[in-house]
Formats: structure tokens, C-alpha cells, sequence
């Protein structure tokens, strides 16, 4: 279906890929991963001929379509969203084109050519293309009131919906997405997961939504050591397969770094004695071949992100009573919430409105005031929150250990090589501890606030969209920490496997009050009785 050959692709004197050769079959969901930088977008653009390689090829079946997830939010702003969906089929899109414009300036010479045309549009389904894209556009989510809307009037998070109805539509041969779930609720990720599991032709994504990748993918194509790597498997799989891997390695690299410093001492012992000369000479062959040197560290860097308290709470948590919330616009975001948090909790804080879950942090937080009710945390209780927007935290030009000192209690903390180890731990080793807050990146931003969070060492953890701008690794040891964490925890997140394997509860926050459940979030999400609570909470 589309193979790659000797692709090498160079960038100044930085080889990213070398000798490259894979191929994409048809029926297959393929899952690229690798660490931040590896090219893994990169890699999607060369595959759709966005770029052009440094040596060798991309080749696509003759005849077949491909399709790809645009990643330009504003490149259809002229078109309505119903013209939008419908382009994802070019081929279709043009003769529809054509035929409209031959009959609005119609001659008699033009009658053989429209009639080729109408049999090529039927053959292509085209005189359904109207209802099937509003089909695709309903599915996910997007009403039938917005169809013939600009799509420069769409909020922006509807926008990313209909660029994936675009992709999606006229059933692509290939079809390839770079982080196709970003903006999506959980109804419309769960959606796409079905649809892509059911899907006949060839699927090639780049996601970091570890669930998405395992309810999808028949194989995981890994980017590491500047190889693609493909392996059978969805991302568990490969993830599992791939610690052990690691684990054998280091052991096979230990063994090799003991036999060279036993083999460097030999010869340090031994070179000058003439005795021992041609044993010498022999070791230092034996090292050679060994090449410690060349062994390649994987380029996975896992931080260690662990939460410790400064002291254990007491029973009493967090009371919340009769708290309302309206947005900037005057929109209601919630109403009559009533909440308790006990000890031990871990709580998805859940809503169709992201903006209303925002609000409930910062209420609670202080930074927000309340158009009703009260909040009351126990004496016991000491809180870190990660806010979905950290902006405000990095607007200072001090580096980064100047940056975590602020939050350091004692002298102790406050020494260099104390904040230099929770910044190491943080995957801010050396030179990089210095770097300017100003000129971090989104990941390297929430790693620092993760630092902060460490060094605060409080009780109860709260986290707005805390995967945000993470990757995978960094998101696999923050899920892997909240598992273990033995204190109270509120989290929002799009990340299903974090709200799956971390919380024990779901409170959804709704514009008439809260739904509360010591629940599993997919029990939760499966029940019944509670969707039908729910599309009653959420109507005004």
C-alpha cells in the first residue's frame, strides 16, 4: 500500500533518519512513537510528501488516496463546514467542481464531457457526499445547525472535529493523523477508536493518549537510536516488551562496563611488565571489540516523579456546599455543587465544559471568587495544584534554579544542589538547570511546575490537564506516581489511562449540580442510568 526505500533524511549536519525502509499494508493501524525530538511528525510529513527526503523514496500504490489529519486550523476559513468535510476527498471535490462550472456556463460542446463526469462522480459515491460528511459531522458531535457555517465562525475546538470529519470522509486508502485526539472529549475520542478498530484500509498516527494507541493500533513503529523499529502489538504490548528489553540491556551493558574496567586495570597493572607484555597486548584487543563506547543509550528518558508528603492529613479533607460559577461571558458553568473529599480519594473532577472544571480549581485554590457558596479545607490539609494555564509562573527571566528556590522552606531546600536534584529528577541535568523560565517549552514547563509540586510535598495534589505537552515517557512515570501516591488527589484529564488506572471516584460538574460515584471511570462512563442523568444535568 506505501512503502518507504532508503529514506535518509539530514537536517544541517544532524542525521535524523538513515537507510529507512518499511512498509505500511493495507487493513494495519500503525502507532509512531518515540521520544520528543525523535521525528516522529517529522517522519508523517516526508510520508506525505509535505517534505522532500535527503535520499530515497516514498511510493504509494498507484490509484490509492491518501488522506491527512490537517494540522492548519485556519486553512479552510472561506469554506463552509459542510465544503470543508467534503474537500478531504480532492479527486471528488474537483469534479464536483467541474461539473458546476461547465453547467453554469453551459454549451452544448460541453454535454460529453459532464456526462464522463457524472459517471465518474457516481462510481464515487458522489451524489451521497452531502449526507454522508453531515453523517461524519454528526457522529462527532458537530450539530447540523453549524454545517453550512464559515468555518472562520467556529470555535476552535469544533474546528479540530471537522478537520478529522475532513480526513475521515470518502473513506481514505491511507490515512495518516498527528495527534488526531487533541481538543477532543471523551464521547468523540471513544468514537474514533471504534471507527479506526473497524477501519479496512491503512492507518498510520502519531498520538501520546496512551489508550487511543492500544484501542487502535495492530503495530507500533518505535523511533529510537534514529531507527524505525516496527513491532507487532498495540502500545502495551510494546511498552511491556520494551522494558524488558531494557532491562536485559543494561544488564548486558553493566557486564560490559565491569569486564572493561577489569580489562583497563589489567593493562594499567601489566604494560610495563615484560612478562605480561603479550597478555597486555591481548587484553587491549579484547576491549577494542568490546566497544563500551558505541553502546547507545536508549534515547527514552523516564523522569522520576515522586510525590512525598510532608505529613499525613486527617479525615477531614475538603467541604464544598452550594457553589456556583458563572464564565467571563456570563455563561453558567455550574450551580449547587456540593462536595466531600475523604481521605484517600482520587477523584476525576469531570465535566462536558472545560472551562467549568478550570473554574472549580481556582475556586477552590483562591484565585477565583464564587458567584455562590463555600469551600472549607481541613487544618490538616496541604495543597499543590498544577493549573491547566502555567503561563503566570514563567514570566520572570530567572533560570531554573533560581525559579524552584521560591518554593524551597528551609536553608536546606534552598541550596543549589538540593534544587539541582529535583530539577535532575525532572530531566534537567547540568547546563539545562540554568536555562531562562522564559524560553521553556509547554513540556518543559510542566515539568518544572512538577518540580514545584515535589518540593511543596503536600497532601492533597490537584491537576488540571496535567499531560499536557507531555511525552509518552514523561506521561507514563506521571501515571505510575499518582498510582502509588498515598495522599488525596483531584484531577481533570483527556488522558483515559490516567483516569482509568488512578481515580477511584468521578464527580462530574454539570450547570445543575454534581454526579458523585465511587466508581471505576469506564464503569462510570458504561452506565446506563448515568448517561441518562447526565444528558438531564447538562440541559438548562
Amino acid at each position: 500500500m506505501l512503502s518507504v526505500s532508503n529514506l535518509s533524511i539530514q537536517f544541517g549536519k544532524r542525521v535524523l533518519f538513515d537507510e529507512v525502509n518499511v512498509a505500511f499494508l493495507q487493513g494495519n493501524c500503525y502507532g509512531i512513537i518515540g521520544a520528543n525530538g525523535a521525528g516522529k511528525s517529522t517522519f508523517l510529513k516526508f510520508l506525505s510528501k509535505q517534505l522532500e527526503p535527503s535520499s530515497g523514496h516514498v511510493h504509494l500504490e498507484p490509484g490509492k488516496r491518501m488522506s491527512i489529519l490537517e494540522q492548519n486550523h485556519n486553512a479552510y476559513d472561506s469554506n463552509t463546514v459542510l465544503e470543508t468535510v467534503v474537500k478531504g476527498n480532492k479527486p471528488l471535490f474537483d469534479i464536483k467542481n467541474e461539473i458546476d462550472s461547465l453547467y453554469a456556463d453551459y454549451d452544448d460542446k460541453h454535454a460529453d464531457r459532464i456526462g464522463e463526469l457524472q459517471v465518474q462522480f457516481e462510481e464515487m459515491n458522489g451524489w451521497n457526499a452531502d449526507s454522508d460528511a453531515a453523517a461524519m459531522l454528526s457522529n462527532l458531535g458537530i450539530n447540523e445547525s453549524f454545517h453550512y457555517t464559515l468555518m472562520s465562525d467556529l470555535d476552535p475546538k469544533l474546528k479540530v472535529r471537522v478537520l478529522l470529519a475532513q480526513a475521515l470522509f470518502g473513506n481514505p486508502d491511507v490515512l495518516i493523523m498527528d495527534e488526531p485526539t487533541n481538543d477532543l472529549d471523551y464521547e468523540t475520542i471513544s468514537w474514533l477508536e471504534n471507527f479506526l478498530a473497524d477501519y479496512e484500509n491503512t492507518v498510520i498516527v502519531v498520538s501520546h493518549d496512551r489508550h487511543f494507541l492500544d484501542a487502535v493500533c495492530t503495530h507500533i513503529v518505535d523511533i529510537d537510536f534514529g531507527k524505525l523499529n516496527l513491532y507487532s502489538g498495540n502500545y502495551t504490548f510494546w511498552y511491556e516488551s520494551s522494558q524488558l528489553a531494557l532491562r536485559q540491556r543494561a544488564q548486558q551493558n553493566k557486564k560490559a562496563e565491569e569486564k572493561a574496567k577489569e580489562l583497563q586495570e589489567f593493562i594499567m597493572r601489566f604494560s610495563a611488565n615484560v612478562a605480561k607484555s603479550k597478555q597486555a597486548t591481548s587484553r587491549k584487543k579484547m576491549l577494542s571489540k568490546l566497544k563500551v563506547d558505541d553502546i547507545k543509550p536508549s534515547s527514552r528518558r523516564y523522569p522520576a516523579i515522586i510525590f512525598e508528603r510532608e505529613r499525613e492529613a486527617g479525615d477531614q479533607i475538603l467541604n464544598v456546599e452550594n457553589l456556583s460559577a458563572f464564565s467571563e461571558d456570563g455563561d453558567l458553568l455550574f450551580k449547587g455543587v456540593d462536595l466531600n473529599l475523604a481521605k484517600g480519594d482520587k477523584v476525576v473532577v469531570f465535566s462536558k465544559d472545560a472551562r467549568a472544571t478550570t473554574a472549580f480549581y481556582e475556586i477552590i485554590n483562591g484565585n477565583k471568587k464564587a458567584e455562590s457558596g463555600q469551600y472549607q479545607w481541613g487544618v490538616t490539609t496541604n495543597q499543590s495544584y498544577l493549573p491547566a494555564d502555567n503561563s503566570e509562573f514563567f514570566k520572570t527571566e530567572s533560570n531554573l534554579v533560581d525559579w524552584l528556590r521560591q518554593w524551597a522552606k528551609t536553608e536546606e531546600e534552598r541550596e543549589e544542589v538540593h534544587i539541582r536534584g529535583f530539577l535532575g529528577k525532572m530531566l534537567f541535568s547540568g547546563e539545562e538547570a540554568l536555562k531562562k523560565a522564559t524560553v521553556l517549552s509547554g513540556g518543559e514547563k510542566v515539568r518544572c511546575m512538577l518540580s514545584r509540586m515535589m518540593m511543596l510535598r503536600a497532601n492533597v495534589l490537584m491537576l488540571d490537564e496535567p499531560t499536557n505537552h507531555l511525552d509518552l515517557e514523561s506521561i507514563t512515570a506521571f501515571n505510575n506516581s499518582l498510582k502509588t501516591f498515598k495522599g488525596t488527589l483531584l484531577m481533570t484529564t483527556h488522558d483515559h489511562e490516567f483516569a482509568q488506572t488512578v481515580a477511584n471516584r468521578v464527580v462530574e460538574i454539570t450547570p445543575r449540580g454534581v454526579i458523585d460515584r465511587y466508581l471505576s471511570f469506564d464503569d462510570y462512563m458504561s452506565d446506563k442510568d448515568i448517561k441518562v442523568q447526565r444528558e438531564k444535568m447538562y440541559q438548562l
